[in-house]
């Protein structure tokens, strides 16, 4: 298809789980009601963002993957003949877990995962405490309405895992994510920090030429101020969205995939990649003698 719509959930959550789940599901049907194709949920939406703190009950909250939230998903999804991009903590064993995004296609069949591949650990985000990093690769899933890669909060700062969804084929790259400002923190750092954000995500459509959609929370959550803000930028970079920083927003847009070839073929960072010389890029630093 050369064109599709995609539909952006952001929204608030609070600490019952089957709640935020059921939320998310009405926010579901909205997007469909509105012309929906894809919809893609933030990261981590049928619970609080447990990860501001390192506490062993939290890992309660986590589920197989197929599980109890994929299938209630998968039933939707075949219902209303979306895409769904759902985000959850995935209890793959006794003490592995991990951060993981499934897809489910629009006629309700789950097409694969996966896993988050950078895990970040700062203040507030205490994410290698609870989470494995991701160990499938990067993804990409043909669903009924485009090649889509999926890849998660932190990954969003790596132009090589866009770099390499890309490579595969992706058409869009969705990112799932939960990001938020401290709450004593300063106006201008906050407005660096958002712009930042944005930014390194708009610059993953120009190197590759495709559409970004990333998804955010909002709400405050123990200390934290998640900044919505979820976007849209076309393949040059240029934002076709932005959200709120403050209000739950249900919203559909409709991308033009035929828009890549021109941008590709216009500005072709792709046919000059010069691949042989990349090698280096393999080690942690550059600083042998």
């Amino acid at each position: 298809m050369s064109k599709v719509k995609v539909g952006i959930v952001q929204m608030s959550c609070v600490a019952d789980k089957q709640q935020n789940l059921d939320k998310a599901i009405v926010k579901v049907r909205e997007a469909a009601a509105k012309g929906a194709q894809i919809v893609c949920l933030q990261e981590l939406f049928t619970s609080l963002y447990f990860c501001d703190v390192e506490d062993y009950d939290n890992f309660k909250l986590a589920e197989a993957i197929p599980g109890p939230s994929t299938e209630a998903i998968s039933a939707v999804a075949a219902e209303l003949n979306v895409v769904v991009i759902a985000s959850l903590f995935e209890k793959r064993a006794q003490g592995v877990y991990h951060n993981t995004t499934a897809v489910i296609d629009a006629d309700g069949a789950y097409l694969g995962k996966y896993r988050k591949m950078h895990i970040p650990d700062d203040p507030g985000f205490y994410e290698k405490f609870y989470f494995t990093p991701g160990d499938l690769g990067y993804k990409v899933f043909n669903t009924k309405y485009a090649k889509i890669g999926v890849l998660i909060c932190w990954d969003q700062w790596y132009p090589e895992a866009a770099r390499i969804t890309a490579l595969m084929g992706a058409e869009i790259l969705f990112y799932p994510t939960a990001i938020g400002w401290a709450s004593t923190q300063d106006d201008i750092t906050n407005t660096d920090q958002y712009n930042a954000w944005q930014t390194i995500q708009r610059s993953h459509s120009v190197a590759n030429g495709v559409h970004v959609v990333s998804v955010n929370r909002v709400g405050e959550e123990a200390g934290l101020k998640f900044w919505g803000g979820s976007f849209v930028s076309n393949p040059f970079g240029a934002l076709i969205y932005q959200a709120s920083h403050h209000d739950e927003e249900v919203t559909v847009h409709e991308l033009n995939l035929e828009q890549s070839d021109y941008y590709r073929s216009h500005w072709p960072f792709l046919r000059d990649r010069r691949i042989e010389t990349y090698q280096p890029i393999t080690k942690r630093l550059i600083d042998e003698d």
